[in-house]
Parts: C-alpha cells; structure tokens; sequence
C-alpha cells in the first residue's frame, strides 16, 4: 500500500502549483479565498497526496465550491480533457467478468486507491458551467446501483456545445474515456 503522505518538498510544490491554478482561474471560484484554503491543505496531509495523485495524472484540481455547513472546500479535475487514467472499466465486478482484454483496472478501485471520489452527473454538469471540458474525451460518473445492477454504467461528455449523458456496459473501456474525480478538504 502506498504512503498517503507527501515529503515537504513535494507538498510545497504542489501548494504552489494549486495556488497558482486558483489564482489563474478566479471564475471557478470568485468569492473563496486562498488563504483560507491553504491551512486546510496544511492541515490534512491525506487530502494533498490524494491531490498529487489527480496532479500527476494530469487531473489539474482546483477549488470549485465551499461548503459552509461543513466547512469544506471541493476540488475537482479541471483538466479540459478527462484525466490521464483512461481505459478502465467501471468496476471490479465489470473487470472481473472480461475473459478477455481485460484492461489494467477499473474506476472505482483506482478512484479508492488515489483517496477521490467519483464526481456525479450533477456534479459533472456542475463543473460544465465553469468551462468547457471533454469536449475530445468522455468521463465515466458515479452510475446509480439501479443501473449498474442491470450491467451498464454512465459517462458524460460535452458535444456540440451541450454537455450528454450516456449509457454504455460497465464493462467496455476506451482510449478517451476516463474518469473526474473529488476531493473534499
């Protein structure tokens, strides 16, 4: 299992790095403060590896909303395509039942394994009205045990100017499709 801590030259230059991303897309989050958000991250060295880990996947956190009843500022990937861990299947149990081709792993274990969570359809369309991402690529979403139960799984993707929501077997993969992910801190 990986140490879920960074040196403090790491952390540094990660602190850096999404201090300057904040600053340079103030849009994101016009009436948040980064000197409010930089202790929290000081403070919770859990949640800065899980954002190095979004970071070099080429994931881009960044602050995109605050949540005054838990005092919780939420970083999502901003990356403008979906991140660089793409080819995944949507769970273990998709995985799992590949006989052949199997791809490296699957979402929802490598979101675990990185510390993220899955952003929602809801929360994908939330970030969708801060800019225009995946508009090459498509991302997989948390998909409702409804669905999932019957074999598929969801992803959207902005087209045509509009951001889709689509079905596809939970246990097909593809070069551009990957997944966003959340961190709460």
């Amino acid at each position: 299992m990986k140490k879920k801590a960074l040196t403090p030259e790491q952390s540094e230059t990660l602190l850096k790095v999404l201090k300057t991303r904040f600053e340079k897309n103030m849009n994101r989050h016009n009436d948040l403060k980064w000197e409010k958000i930089q202790p929290k991250l000081e403070a919770n060295p859990e949640k800065l590896w899980s954002l190095n880990e979004m970071e070099t996947t080429e994931g881009e956190p960044d602050v995109v909303d605050y949540n005054k009843k838990t005092d919780e500022y939420l970083f999502f990937d901003c990356s403008p395509e979906s991140p660089k861990r793409r080819s995944l299947c949507y769970d273990y149990q998709a995985w799992d039942s590949r006989k052949a081709n199997k791809p490296e792993s699957n979402v929802i274990d490598t979101a675990a394994e990185m510390g993220i969570e899955l952003l929602t359809e809801e929360q994908y369309r939330q970030l969708q009205e801060l800019g225009k991402f995946d508009q090459k690529t498509s991302s997989w979403v948390k998909t409702p045990a409804s669905i999932r139960e019957l074999g598929g799984a969801i992803f959207c993707d902005r087209r045509y100017n509009t951001v889709f929501m689509y079905h596809n077997g939970a246990d097909s993969y593809y070069a551009a499709r990957g997944f966003r992910g959340m961190v709460k801190v």
